[in-house]
């Protein structure tokens, strides 16, 4: 298996309430900066709108003079409307040229050979450390979890008295003797 292990994690000089206050100032100052930045935009598009679309004066023009205006600004949202149709081909031609050289870095990393990961000895104990953290104090020492197995315990259960069969015929009546009986069949195949 191969495992990469994680960095271990150092000790903060920083105490919780202290990191919380300074992470809740850092978002009051992002959330100011968000405002002021919005309101710049609001006042930057204001002024150019103002520079490109001056406010039309109406008023005081005949019906000749209002049909002029009107035909001067057909033509001008024409030629804003071609831009916009040169603008969003030259867009869609530059997605399709990212899209394709995206496919084509894919396919030149495929084909370089990837570095051989190192083989590393890990315990049991260091992979749960890894997945769990260091909070949780999991210990998988499987040679303190199994029994203990004496070799008296073994020749004490070989050697099995030989008695009278109807001494045991009243404790061996029922399902409890059948159980008893398929235990000690069982006991003696092992």
């Amino acid at each position: 298996m191969y495992y990469r292990l994680p960095e271990p994690k150092r000790k903060s000089k920083i105490s919780a309430s202290r990191k919380l206050m300074l992470k809740s100032l850092m978002v009051a100052k992002a959330k100011e900066e968000l405002e002021q930045e919005i309101v710049e935009k609001d006042e930057q598009k204001a002024k150019f709108l103002e520079e490109k679309a001056p406010p039309i004066r109406t008023g005081g023009l005949s019906l000749a003079e209002l049909r002029i205006l009107c035909e001067e600004l057909h033509t001008r949202i024409d030629v804003v409307d071609e831009e916009r149709y040169d603008i969003e081909a030259k867009v869609l031609h530059n997605t399709r040229e990212i899209k394709d050289l995206n496919i084509k870095v894919l396919d030149l990393r495929g084909k370089f050979k990837r570095p051989n990961l190192r083989r590393v000895r890990v315990s049991a104990d260091a992979i749960l450390r890894s997945l769990l953290g260091s909070k949780h104090k999991v210990s998988l020492d499987l040679r303190a979890n199994l029994k203990s197995v004496k070799k008296e315990d073994t020749e004490k259960e070989k050697t099995v008295e030989v008695s009278d069969w109807r001494k045991n015929v009243e404790a061996m009546s029922g399902m409890e003797g059948r159980k008893k009986m398929f235990d000690a069949a069982k006991g003696q195949n092992q």
